[in-house]
């Protein structure tokens, strides 16, 4: 019961923040459940990809109870949502088959690298400027390929991504946020299909696994996350949320430094 206690605070904690920001709540669920699989004794050589899995099929219900209180603030460009959703599915099939053919060490390592990025990126406050308009289908089709592929490696929403490119394409800020809120869907159905497809041939998982996507975590996850992430999409809507995205950042660095002195050790 104390790991589905531990799931229960996870989800709701990875919602809201997948709410307010848009970025899925990959960046603090796949460190998160890395520890908890460990602790469990999950196979070492399979923690990541679980993990990754797992916080990948989460985002399918943050994503969808964000988009929703999104779409009710009018922040949703329904346009872009369907122009980069092709390029989305192909990228996040190309990249669960990349995940599964990297060994355990080397994907934490290009993940903890990959949340520090972002996490500078918060903290210094590094926003594009504006310089150009949203490029036409074969633009969004590629941006959609290279945003999944990523996206799906480190199983997130694609709002790291996402959300700069927008901003850069003339697209204010929260709406390049609620617009990456309903692009995480996509991103968590092609991924999650990935990451289930590419286990399914794996004997030695947990028991109530589909593929790599552990399914009592999953549950109780998105149990909680459904309830929060509409509460972090009203507040980005209602609240000045710069100091909240500063201890963001630095909660990013935490877990990122935990994982990769854990991985080296």
């Amino acid at each position: 019961m104390e790991w589905y206690a531990a799931y229960l605070m996870l989800g709701a904690i990875a919602g809201f923040l997948a709410g307010m920001f848009g970025v899925g709540g990959g960046l603090v669920l796949v460190p998160v459940l890395l520890f908890l699989f460990d602790s469990q004794h999950f196979p070492a050589e399979h923690l990541m990809l679980i993990a990754l899995g797992t916080s990948m099929a989460a985002i399918l219900f943050t994503s969808l109870a964000s988009l929703r209180e999104h779409h009710r603030h009018g922040a949703v460009n329904w346009r872009v949502v369907r122009n980069i959703t092709p390029g989305i599915l192909i990228g996040t099939a190309i990249g669960a088959l990349v995940a599964a053919s990297i060994p355990t060490r080397g994907l934490a390592i290009f993940f903890a690298l990959f949340v520090y990025s972002v996490a500078t990126q918060i903290l210094l406050d590094m926003r594009p400027h504006a310089a150009r308009q949203l490029p036409g289908a074969t633009g969004m089709t590629l941006t959609g390929i290279l945003t999944g592929c990523l996206s799906s490696l480190v199983s997130i929403g694609g709002g790291s991504i996402v959300v700069p490119f927008l901003v850069w394409c003339n697209v204010a800020l929260r709406k390049a946020i609620g617009t990456s809120a309903a692009i995480g869907f996509p991103v968590a159905v092609g991924g999650t299909i990935g990451y289930v497809v590419t286990g399914m041939n794996i004997h030695t998982l947990p028991s109530y696994s589909l593929g790599f996507v552990y399914l009592p975590a999953l549950f109780w996850i998105s149990l909680t996350s459904i309830i929060t992430a509409p509460l972090g999409a009203k507040a980005t809507h209602q609240m000045k949320v710069g100091l909240l995205r500063k201890l963001f950042a630095v909660l990013l660095i935490a877990l990122a430094t935990k994982l990769l002195l854990k991985v080296l050790a």
